[in-house]
C-alpha cells in the first residue's frame, strides 16, 4: 500500500523560518532509516504558501489565487511518499519520527488510490494508459525543465 505522508504547516513555517541544523540532521537520519528499510519513494520540504498559487474551477472557468492562504493548519509543509504493508505500519513510522518543527506540529497519512480501487470505470483503455504512463514517470522519461 502506498501512502502520501503530510506534515502539516505551522505558523513558523509559514513565515519562512528554517529547521535548525539539528533538526535537520534528525530528519535526514530518519529519512536513513525509511531508504533503507525500503519505505521512502519520495520526500521533499515545500516553500511557504505565500510563494504557491492556488487554481479554482467553475465549470470552465479558471481563477489564480496567489498565496499566501489563511488556513496554516490546513496547510501542507512537506511530504513523503511511502510504501507500507498497513495503514498501521505507517502509524509507526510517523510515531518514530522526529517532531518536524520547532513547536506543536501535525502528520497526517492517507491511503493513495490504486488502480484496482476504481472498479469497472477504469476501463482496460485506461488501465493501460495509466500503467503506461506509470512506467514513463518511474522511467526518468518526465526529466525537470
Amino acid at each position: 500500500m502506498r501512502v502520501m505522508v503530510m506534515v502539516k504547516a505551522t505558523s513558523q513555517s509559514e513565515t519562512g523560518k528554517m529547521p535548525s541544523t539539528e533538526l535537520l540532521a534528525a530528519m535526514g537520519k530518519f529519512n536513513e532509516e525509511l531508504v533503507k528499510a525500503g519505505v521512502m519513494l519520495a520526500g521533499e520540504g515545500l516553500h511557504p504558501s505565500a510563494k504557491g498559487k492556488r487554481v479554482r474551477f467553475s465549470g470552465s472557468q479558471r481563477t489564480v489565487i496567489d498565496g499566501p492562504f489563511t488556513e496554516t493548519k490546513e496547510l501542507v509543509a512537506g511530504f513523503w511518499l511511502w510504501q507500507v504493508k498497513s495503514m498501521e505500519e505507517a502509524v509507526e513510522w510517523v510515531r518514530r519520527c522526529p517532531n518536524p518543527m520547532e513547536s506543536e506540529s501535525e502528520i497526517e497519512i492517507r491511503p493513495l488510490f490504486e488502480a484496482d480501487d476504481f472498479g469497472a470505470e477504469l476501463t482496460p483503455e485506461l488501465r493501460a494508459q495509466e500503467e503506461r504512463l506509470r512506467a514513463q514517470t518511474e522511467g526518468g522519461a518526465n526529466k525537470p525543465r
